[in-house]
C-alpha cells in the first residue's frame, strides 16, 4: 500500500476506501485541481481500485456515468464541515488566430498532452514537436487519450450552450391578433325535448295526458270535472273559458234531466211497492 503522495488520499484513507468497496458501498471523493479545471471541486464515487504498480492512475471514479482512472493525489475525502463546491458548467473554448495577408497562419487550438507521470495536462497548446515522456508512449498516451475522451464526454453536455435564435432585422413583428390562438367557443347546452300536457273532453269525460318529445310521460286518464275546471282557470284565454262553460252547462243540464227521470222512476216503483204491501 503506497504512502501519502503529496496532498490527496493518504494510505489510511485508501485502506478505508478499499474496506468500503469490499462491503458493497461506493465511497465519495472530491476531485482536486490536479484532476483538471473542469472537474476540480466536483464529487464522484470510487467504484474500483486497480493495481498501483501497473499505472499511477489506479483509483477508478464514476463521474456522470463514466468510470475514469485517477491518481490518489488527484482526489480527497469530502469535508463533513462544508458541502462540496457547486458544480459549475464547463465551457469548452477554441481559439483560432488568422493573420491578414495572402498566407493564412494555422489556427491554434487547445489540446491534451502527456506529462512525465503519464497523466493528461488539460488546456496545453499543441506543439509541433513530439512530446517526450519517460514512460512508454504506446501505453501512457493511450491511457491519457482514453481518459481525456471520457472526461470530455462527461463534461461536454454542460459545456455546450443552447443556441439563441435571433430574429432577422427585417422581419416584421407578428401582430398580437395573429399570434394569439382563437378562443374556443363554449359548447351550447343541448335543450331538453319539448313537454306537452293535453286536456281533452270527449263523450262526457275529461282526460289529461303528457308527452316529452316522442316519449309518453302519462297516458290519457280520466279526471273529475272540478279538476279540469281548475286547470282551465289558470289559462288567461277568454275563448277557452267560454268553451268550457258551454261544455259544463250542457253536462249539467243532461245530468239534471237524468236525475228527474230517475226520481220519477223511483216514485213509480215506491207506489207499486206500497200497493203490494197493502194487498199482503
Amino acid at each position: 500500500m503506497p504512502t501519502r503522495t503529496a496532498p490527496g488520499l493518504s494510505a489510511d484513507e485508501l485502506a478505508r476506501i478499499r474496506d468500503t468497496l469490499a462491503a458493497g458501498r461506493k465511497p465519495r471523493v472530491v476531485f482536486r485541481p490536479g484532476a483538471g479545471d473542469q472537474m476540480a471541486g466536483q464529487v464522484g464515487q470510487v467504484v474500483k481500485l486497480t493495481d498501483p504498480e501497473a499505472s499511477d492512475d489506479w483509483v477508478v471514479v464514476r463521474f456522470r456515468g463514466d468510470d475514469l482512472p485517477f491518481s490518489p493525489a488527484d482526489l480527497e475525502i469530502p469535508s463533513k464541515s462544508k458541502p462540496p463546491a457547486p458544480q459549475a458548467p464547463a465551457v469548452a473554448e477554441s481559439v483560432s488566430a488568422t493573420l491578414p495577408g495572402p498566407r493564412e497562419e494555422p489556427s491554434v487550438a487547445t489540446s491534451t498532452t502527456v506529462n512525465g507521470a503519464g497523466r493528461p495536462v488539460k488546456g496545453a497548446k499543441a506543439a509541433p514537436a513530439p512530446v517526450v515522456t519517460d514512460t512508454p508512449v504506446d501505453s501512457a498516451a493511450d491511457r491519457a487519450a482514453e481518459k481525456a475522451a471520457a472526461v470530455k464526454r462527461a463534461t461536454e453536455p454542460a459545456a455546450r450552450p443552447e443556441p439563441v435564435a435571433e430574429a432577422a432585422p427585417d422581419a416584421a413583428p407578428v401582430p398580437a391578433a395573429q399570434s394569439a390562438k382563437p378562443a374556443r367557443k363554449a359548447a351550447k347546452p343541448k335543450a331538453p325535448p319539448s313537454l306537452t300536457v293535453t286536456l281533452t273532453y270527449a263523450e262526457g269525460e275529461w282526460m289529461v295526458g303528457a308527452t316529452q318529445g316522442s316519449k309518453a310521460l302519462a297516458k290519457p286518464y280520466v279526471i273529475k270535472p272540478a279538476e279540469a275546471l281548475k286547470m282551465v282557470s289558470m289559462l288567461d284565454v277568454p275563448g277557452v273559458h267560454d268553451a268550457v262553460d258551454e261544455i259544463v252547462s250542457a253536462a249539467r243540464a243532461e245530468a239534471e234531466q237524468q236525475a228527474e227521470k230517475l226520481r220519477a222512476e223511483l216514485a213509480e216503483i215506491e207506489s207499486r211497492l206500497a200497493e203490494l204491501r197493502e194487498a199482503g
